[in-house]
């Protein structure tokens, strides 16, 4: 398994790949989510994608999606790897991407998902604040984060 060294743009044929690497992604780091959790956001994910101003993707050499990003103005809104991509510095790549050269500063991720929290802190992310709900209202805590200046 190789991938492309690119960050590029998602296009809309993207869509349905992109929710397949968001349902893997979240099915292996969000356990704390049920099943109907999954099944709630999953429309919403795909909906929301063209509401998103800047997305972007790495992709393998076949040019399947393999880890994606949705940034809006100055914050990621979404960032997913593919699981058997994971560890491969895919995130890191998206992320630097972000930062460097769509000026970035801020994120907010789930508290629950404590892989997602150390990788941003390791990323120069640190915590800004917390909010008990989601943006859905939902009991899952959001920590908002804020890159170091």
């Amino acid at each position: 398994m190789q991938r492309q060294d690119d960050v590029s743009p998602i296009s809309t044929t993207d869509f349905s790949r992109v929710v397949e690497v968001w349902e893997a992604s979240v099915r292996a780091t969000h356990d704390f989510l049920s099943e109907a959790d999954i099944q709630f956001f999953k429309p919403l994910v795909l909906n929301g994608l063209s509401q998103i101003a800047q997305l972007d993707c790495v992709r393998d050499h076949q040019g399947e999606v393999i880890g994606f990003m949705g940034v809006v103005e100055n914050k990621i809104e979404m960032l997913f790897v593919d699981p058997s991509w994971r560890g491969q510095g895919i995130g890191r790549q998206l992320v630097q991407h972000a930062i460097e050269i769509l000026g970035v500063t801020k994120v907010d991720v789930n508290e629950q998902n404590e892989q997602a929290v150390g990788f941003y802190l390791r990323m120069g992310f640190e915590i800004d604040g917390r909010s008990q709900f989601d943006s859905m209202g939902k009991p899952f805590p959001l920590l908002h984060l804020q890159l170091k200046t």
